[in-house]
């Protein structure tokens, strides 16, 4: 489950219209949503508020081992219109699970953006600025976001802490972003990395899709997307290079949601590939294999995620007294509009080759959304229970 101040930033996304999905990095994030999701460890707690709809704040305390916690906060120039309520956030909006792509969405203009007054322009870029002080080992984490222009967007992030070489490291990452295609630039001061990658979309250009133009019912829904990344540390002498495809089906699609990728490590000999299925409203399947060249090691991973629907609050299941006083049942009236129903909760398991399991269940009770989880090691018949904890998330 998404932090709260994860959850803002998402926000922050939406609200300046850039899509977070269309990049190389997000290639497997629906695998990924499904297959590599954390444990929690211990309890822990977490309580949020945003203040006004451009600030934000978040205390966490937890207990591993030592008594731990963090306290952060963030600034948003542009204004966030959104729910913060724990007991009334879309459960959808802050749990990860089948990433269905969306389709490709026409760049604003340049144009658009500027606002003038009395002859000088007046119009102000959107940023976001976030720190978190780690405590009791006094590690600082720093973010800022900005947009460019409606294509670009910058964004570094740093980190503090005596522990790590040169008592931190900055990362820089430059994003630009047409739609039909998208890049992103990286440098990191941890070992001089310079990297770049971008992602490809086969199909229509939506800079010049004809939006009068009617679409076939019997078109094809699907997306064909290619990408590579490329990076070189200048201080260690090493470098990598990998390259990854993906096809997904897209909303209009009238079957079954499907994601498919594969991606490539040639250094590294690394092949691997997933195949994520939506098989029913609520379910969800994949599957991810892994295999190496060099060594002939592989690694197979099966999971699953199962949304649990809260029933409809004005639906009637009980009979009236009266219908039971004569031996009958109330009459059935269908409602003329489906009634959306309420997520209640998500259950997500995972297994690989070597009988390891992961259990998750998240979901919301009152006014408190719940991360519950376990990793259990079957073939460790004296402590199968590698892992047990809860996390709690309030905010106002």
């Amino acid at each position: 489950m998404l932090e709260f101040m994860d959850y803002v930033q998402h926000v922050f996304y939406n609200a300046s219209n850039w899509n977070i999905d269309n990049s190389y990095s997000q290639l497997t994030a629906t695998a990924r949503a499904i297959l590599d999701f954390e444990t929690p460890r211990g309890l822990r707690f977490t309580a949020s508020s945003l203040a006004s709809p451009n600030f934000a704040t978040s205390y966490n305390l937890g207990s591993v081992g030592l008594v731990d916690g963090s306290f952060s906060y963030l600034y948003s120039s542009r204004v966030l219109q959104t729910v913060s309520k724990s007991s009334q956030i879309d459960l959808h909006s802050v749990i990860r699970g089948y990433r269905q792509i969306k389709e490709l969405r026409t760049p604003d203009k340049a144009l658009e953006w500027e606002e003038w007054q009395v002859g000088k322009r007046t119009d102000c870029r959107d940023q976001l600025l976030y720190g978190r002080l780690y405590l009791p080992l006094s590690t600082l984490e720093a973010l800022y976001l900005r947009r460019i222009s409606p294509t670009q967007q910058l964004k570094l992030s740093a980190v503090s802490d005596g522990r790590m070489r040169n008592g931190g490291t900055i990362l820089a990452l430059h994003q630009y972003d047409v739609g039909k295609y998208s890049t992103e630039s990286l440098y990191s001061t941890d070992g001089g990395l310079i990297g770049v990658r971008g992602l490809y979309n086969f199909g229509p250009d939506p800079r010049k899709q004809d939006p009068d133009l009617t679409r076939m019912e019997e078109r094809f829904y699907g997306r064909f997307s290619a990408g590579a990344e490329m990076y070189y540390g200048a201080l260690n002498k090493s470098g990598g290079v990998s390259f990854g495809g993906r096809f997904a089906t897209l909303p209009a699609h009238k079957g079954i949601p499907l994601t498919a990728t594969v991606t490539l490590n040639p250094l590294m000999g690394n092949i691997s590939s997933t195949y994520a299925v939506k098989a029913s409203k609520n379910l969800s399947l994949c599957s991810q294999l892994d295999f190496n060249v060099y060594s002939y090691e592989s690694i197979i991973v099966l999971g699953c995620e199962l949304w649990r629907m809260k029933a409809p609050k004005d639906k009637k299941w009980e009979r009236s007294m009266e219908a039971k006083l004569a031996w009958k049942l109330d009459e059935v009236v269908e409602p003329t509009i489906s009634v959306p129903r309420e997520v209640a909760g998500v259950l997500k398991a995972r297994i690989d080759q070597n009988w390891r399991i992961g259990l998750l269940w998240e979901g919301r009770v009152k006014d408190l959304m719940f991360t519950l989880g376990s990793s259990i090691d079957m073939k460790r018949k004296d402590q199968p229970f590698r892992a047990l904890g809860m996390e709690l998330q309030y905010s106002s």
